[in-house]
């Protein structure tokens, strides 16, 4: 063993290891396709703006909001694959296969839905800037819990802020959506 030179582990592996890297994406745009509101859409963007940033600047859906940047708003929020997610928090490449709903997507010939509809007959904004955020928590919420109590509710929505402090008009606009639900539920039920 005097004499030769000590090499680590297997070179042949090493070899394999190094021509297998993962992809690299960058330094400049990357192709990014991405399932909107049921719709692919694609653009080119640097692989590190976030979900937020390529709905906003690059396919022009400005329903969500850009405010704190730090996920801890919630004004930003979609829907992403059934679940509510803060999109100033994720990167927009790593969404290409998932399936995200914005609020542009909620009405329907002009008409707002039920949901919408409710945060307007209750008051349930006054500057207007978290409400969208709001809406999307709130059809994820309703989708999970369709029939919540006060107290699940607050807890539901507890990832959202209004700084207008317009919680009492929201709380109204679930519970009567709730409501709804429920009577047309028992209409079913009967009919």
């Amino acid at each position: 063993m005097k004499g030769r030179k000590k090499t680590r582990g297997n070179s042949a592996r090493g070899t394999r290891l190094r021509n297998s890297q993962a992809p690299v994406f960058g330094p400049g745009p990357v192709s990014i396709r991405l399932n909107v509101n049921r719709q692919i859409m694609s653009t080119t963007a640097e692989p590190w703006l976030t979900l937020l940033q390529v709905l906003r600047e690059k396919l022009e859906l400005t329903g969500a909001k850009q405010v704190c940047d730090r996920a801890t708003c919630g004004a930003c929020t979609v829907i992403v694959n059934g679940k509510r997610v803060y999109a100033c928090s994720i990167l927009a490449i790593d969404v290409q296969d998932a399936e995200i709903t914005t609020i542009e997507s909620l009405a329907s010939d002009g008409q707002l839905n039920p949901l919408q509809q409710a945060f307007v007959d209750a008051d349930a904004s006054q500057c207007g800037y978290c409400t969208s955020g709001f809406v999307m928590s709130a059809t994820a919420f309703l989708a999970e819990n369709p029939h919540p109590t006060l107290d699940e509710l607050r807890k539901g929505m507890c990832g959202n802020l209004c700084r207008c402090g317009t919680y009492a008009g929201i709380t109204e606009a679930l519970l009567t959506v709730s409501q709804m639900r429920t009577l047309s539920r028992k209409k079913a039920h009967r009919g």
